[in-house]
């Protein structure tokens, strides 16, 4: 089975995740390489993606992996949800002991997956995340080699953030116009 990372109660529907209340898991501070730990978390491996959106379920603000944020990723080891770095980066939800040591044996550079090893537990841990539609895995692919894919970072998402509610006439977008005379 793969480890689980991101599974909050609050982001599903369903109570009792696999890892809990993300509340709980909130710390004032990351792990000392924790941009590393977002870095590889956001290389990972697209196993399913999601075209939905939702807001960070602590602050109620968009961030930068809103889009499609309960898209899964994968290492191949572990799975987790797209949106999973924003909690690490932003709220410093803790990592599990195993995940970290993994990660850094790994010197933070995503591997590649060999799908005959990676299919048994692929299948045996979607059901376990509400995908059990998702059983069982098929690809034509032999490896998945990890592939660049562009990441907006934080720093960029904040400032486009501020700069397009700076462009805002009169405040929000949603506020109601004035009737047209006629």
């Amino acid at each position: 089975m793969l480890g689980l990372l991101g599974f909050y109660d609050e982001l599903d529907d369903r109570s009792g995740q696999p890892n809990g209340s993300i509340r709980d898991a909130v710390q004032p501070a990351g792990e000392p390489d924790e941009m590393d730990l977002v870095a590889y978390l956001d290389a990972g491996h697209v196993l399913i993606d999601v075209m939905e959106g939702g807001p960070d379920v602590i602050t109620g603000t968009a961030h930068r992996h809103s889009p499609g944020c309960s898209s899964l990723l994968t290492d191949g080891s572990w799975l987790w949800r797209q949106d999973f770095p924003h909690y690490v980066e932003t709220h410093h939800v803790s990592l599990p002991a195993a995940f970290v040591a993994h990660v850094r044996s790994l010197k933070h550079r995503m591997p590649a997956i060999t799908v005959a090893q990676f299919a048994p537990h692929y299948d045996e841990t979607m059901p376990l995340v509400g995908w059990a539609s998702a059983v069982p895995w098929r690809s034509a692919a032999t490896t998945l080699v990890p592939q660049t894919r562009t990441v907006t970072s934080k720093a960029r998402f904040d400032a486009a953030t501020r700069a397009q509610e700076r462009n805002r006439p009169d405040g929000s977008w949603g506020a109601p116009r004035k009737p047209r005379r006629t």
